[in-house]
């Protein structure tokens, strides 16, 4: 289906992307004002993820030299979303904002699967700046987890498998220069962050809120994997959610061969796929290093004949990337991946390969007795040429275009910049190895040079200062657009959740269960003291007995202050147990000079 011609400027800016912007504001404080920015590229082929395996050897005795079987065709898109705040009082320009979030995502597509991989997210730490009330959720997980659901659910294919995969590695600053020198700024170590990494994918297999239910709708299975290089099952649990359905929603493993468009398909590329056919490599990713160093020390007809010398097996591999790359750097790596399965597929158990050719079946189409071979050809021609006849186009061949001679008055037309008209949109929306819905498009659509022109413009920035970052904020804003408006205003409508310590620290009658909670916990603490609290009132009663323990009464009342007025009246049968228990302590003396006839 032929889609709508692309505009030929470099930048597109579509209409406000109102899907994004509803579900951003649902997660987003109640009221506060924040505009986000979202560039994307439209699809453009790339490099394969996979190294394509061997083919096939039609018997055990076929001697002949090991070939690969022809790459599977991938495209790439790039999205890149940033959300900006007012800065308050500190308004040194006109604009008056910060950035306080990046977030860079990949799309993978093939005509197997699409794979959402997470390249960088960061922070600048800027958001303190709105004075959110203490207990409200992070914005920062919230619009990540958001984001990630929006692409999912304008990516889907109803046939075809869906990745969300991502490598949490803790550094200071991925993609805000000198944001680290900022105070505000909470920066995640290595477990801290795979655990936080695996709350936001959570909401993803959790659901909860009508934005991961939409996200959800549709899929046959989802499941989460987690593997961290050099934890053991038991260690790796730690970074798990500790909701009930994590024991199901959770595999502490890798799910490589259900993910390979390899193994899916015996027919075309054998029973045994060896591991370096089944690791996808991504950009500035571990693994995918350790798989070029692999591959650049494996001559290419022993990789092609039995794979890597070594590793064998994939549980080898992921047992020496423990002591390769940033994995053996003192800090935990941890490698996620979201797995949705799409309903029972119609496809056939075995395609047939590229080279062979489909032949109808007879029972489907009976040709005529005055179908002639020279007519069944031409048919065979008609489906891979165009559908005009020979004596259609000898018709037209004379036909010449007649230079339109200019008339008139000469009307100026605006200069163009000549980069602008280099761009090429696909002209189609959807093929068998992609999909680019309008919807999930950013706001600016940009060319691959122009892409990576304004995230290295954000690399080269500085945001270690409020001031320094207000001004650069701008200037990325408007030079990646040039200098026209492209945010996407968006105001939070999420009411602020009962925070459990605003409860505890009023005490009053409204914090409902919370306080009666608080006080069988003070009540547990003091179980053992009952006694001696006991102990204190009974000398308020008696005069004398007061006069004669005048000290320790003193050093008692400082502990008893707080609880005169709480504490019941005693029993009658607890004053006769006080009052004996007062005698022993006024008459300790007495017993010390007891015990010495005794010893001797």
């Amino acid at each position: 289906m032929a889609s709508p011609r692309q505009p030929s400027d470099r930048e597109r800016v579509a209409c406000a992307n109102v899907l994004l912007a509803e579900e951003l504001s649902k997660v987003l404080p109640k009221d506060t004002e924040f505009e986000a920015y979202h560039l994307s590229t439209p699809p453009t082929v790339t490099d394969v993820l996979c190294n394509p395996p061997a083919q096939p050897k039609a018997s055990e005795t076929e001697s002949r030299e090991p070939r690969p079987t022809k790459p599977l065709k991938t495209y790439c898109e790039k999205h890149f979303l940033a959300l900006s705040i007012g800065a308050g009082k500190h308004k040194p320009v006109a604009h008056g904002r910060v950035l306080v979030l990046g977030l860079e995502v990949y799309i993978y597509t093939t005509s197997f699967s699409t794979i959402i991989f997470v390249s960088k997210a960061d922070s600048t730490g800027y958001l303190n700046l709105l004075n959110l009330p203490k207990g409200t959720p992070s914005p920062i997980r919230e619009v990540t987890a958001v984001f990630i659901s929006f692409l999912i659910t304008t990516r889907r294919r109803p046939t075809k498998q869906l990745v969300v995969n991502l490598f949490a590695r803790s550094q200071s600053q991925y993609l805000f220069p000198g944001s680290v020198k900022n105070g505000g700024k909470h920066i995640l170590d290595d477990r801290g962050l795979v655990k936080w990494w695996c709350r936001v994918l959570n909401s993803l297999l959790e659901g909860g809120g009508d934005t991961f239910n939409r996200a959800r709708k549709g899929w046959n299975r989802i499941h989460g994997y987690l593997i961290v290089p050099g934890l053991d099952d038991y260690e790796m649990r730690f970074f798990l959610p500790r909701p009930n359905t994590t024991a199901t929603n959770w595999t502490l493993g890798h799910p490589l061969e259900r993910i390979s468009p390899y193994s899916a398909d015996p027919f075309t590329y054998g029973q045994h796929i060896p591991p370096r056919c089944l690791i996808p490599t991504y950009p500035d990713d571990p693994k995918a290093r350790f798989v070029e160093e692999l591959e650049e020390s494996t001559p290419t007809r022993v990789k092609l004949s039995s794979g890597w010398r070594t590793p064998k097996t994939l549980d080898q591999f992921w047992e020496m990337m423990a002591f390769r790359q940033e994995c053996s750097s003192g800090r935990l790596t941890g490698f996620i991946w979201v797995v949705f399965d799409p309903s029972p597929p119609a496809r056939p158990t075995a395609r047939p390969s590229a080279g062979t050719i489909f032949v109808p079946n007879a029972s489907s189409s009976v040709p005529n007795e005055s179908t002639t071979p020279a007519t069944s050809q031409e048919d065979h021609t008609a489906l891979a040429m165009p559908s005009s006849t020979p004596s259609k186009r000898a018709a037209q061949a004379p036909r010449t275009s007649t230079k339109k001679t200019l008339k008139g008055r000469i009307v100026p037309r605006q200069p163009q910049i000549k980069t602008h008209n280099r761009i090429k949109f696909p002209e189609r929306i959807e093929t068998p190895h992609y999909f680019w819905p309008e919807t999930g498009r950013g706001q600016v659509v940009l060319d691959e040079s122009g892409y990576n022109r304004a995230v290295e413009l954000l690399l080269h920035l500085e945001f270690a200062k409020l001031d320094s970052a207000i001004a650069n904020t701008v200037r990325w804003i408007n030079e990646v657009n040039v200098g026209a408006e492209w945010g996407l205003k968006v105001v939070g409508i999420r009411e602020p959740a009962a925070e459990p310590t605003s409860q505890d620290g009023g005490g009053g009658s409204s914090s409902g269960a919370g306080g009666i909670n608080n006080l069988s916990g003070i009540v547990k603490k003091k179980r053992p003291a009952e006694d001696s609290a006991a102990d204190d009132d009974r000398p308020q009663a008696a005069p004398a007995v007061n006069t004669l323990g005048a000290g320790l009464v003193r050093k008692k009342a400082k502990l008893t202050t707080t609880d005169e007025d709480s504490a019941p009246a005693p029993a009658p049968r607890q004053q006769k147990e006080a009052a004996a228990t007062n005698v022993n302590v006024l008459g300790a003396g007495l017993v010390r000079k007891k015990v010495r006839p005794s010893e001797t």
